[in-house]
């Protein structure tokens, strides 16, 4: 009797979890529905567009730069060892760019990003629920979707593909200069090897990626700040949950957009 009374209580956690997850994925789905509707829709907040840009692309470019920098010097150093143990170091430039573009510039600009924005946001309207400054906006008849979350969504995902840009063009420059400088590769070959092995296909999938990633970015961020908790201890919550949310449905995103922009 006590064994089936643990193994019950068991099932039951377990249904519960399912439960609440199913849950949780429906209320983001309203959400996001909702966001997405009131896009379409006036008023419009050009200038509130205009900030979240500049606080979204332009203050993420230095933490998207260096990232990328760095990551295209030891993509760089790791192709070249590895390649080395079967006589083909020449492949180090091509393999770099295309890296960069396809996987890497996207998926590491995309939990910068997430890291620095999307806690952002969940912070900063996780604050304005606490203080009740959302309840004013709609006494004010402002719409807070529209006024908080259509900006945020529409920044994110307008200058996300602008940075992961600007990133693949630090990172392919971070693996030329450790190419040229420590391994001895010549700059004029090396240039040459990147043109002509990147496709305009590799590019335009990476921005793919990028404007998918900036959307989920500002998606989680201001939703958890809408279901922040009260208090300090919420609002840290929320901005937590915003980050991990957010990072793990880049990758999730990642590997579904890959199979279906490149098909095996």
């Amino acid at each position: 009797m006590l064994a089936l009374n643990y193994i019950t209580e068991a099932l039951a956690s377990i249904g519960r979890s399912t439960l609440a997850l199913f849950a949780s994925i429906g209320r983001l789905v309203i959400f996001a529905g909702l966001a997405l509707s009131h896009m379409l829709r006036a008023p419009f907040y050009p200038r509130e567009l205009a900030v979240q840009l500049l606080r979204i692309g332009y203050f993420s470019l230095p933490v998207v730069g260096l990232t990328t920098l760095f990551t295209g010097g030891a993509l760089a150093l790791q192709i070249y060892a590895g390649g080395a143990r079967f006589n083909a170091e020449s492949v180090v430039p091509s393999i770099v760019a295309i890296g960069m573009v396809r996987e890497l510039g996207p998926v590491l600009a995309g939990l910068m990003v997430a890291g620095r924005v999307g806690a952002s946001i969940a912070a900063e309207i996780g604050t304005m629920k606490v203080t009740e400054q959302i309840d004013a906006l709609t006494t004010l008849s402002t719409n807070p979707v529209k006024y908080l979350v259509v900006p945020r969504l529409l920044a994110a995902t307008i200058a996300m593909p602008l940075l992961v840009l600007i990133g693949n063009i630090i990172g392919i420059l971070g693996g030329f200069l450790v190419g040229t400088l420590r391994l001895n590769f010549n700059a004029a070959a090396y240039i040459n090897n990147t043109v002509d092995f990147m496709e305009a296909g590799d590019v335009t999938s990476g921005l793919i990626k990028a404007a998918v990633f900036g959307f989920i970015v500002a998606l989680m961020g201001t939703y958890s700040g809408f279901h922040s908790g009260r208090g300090a201890q919420g609002v840290g919550q929320a901005t937590t949950n915003a980050v991990v949310a957010a990072s793990v449905l880049i990758l999730a995103s990642n590997y579904l957009l890959t199979e279906l922009l490149f098909p095996a």
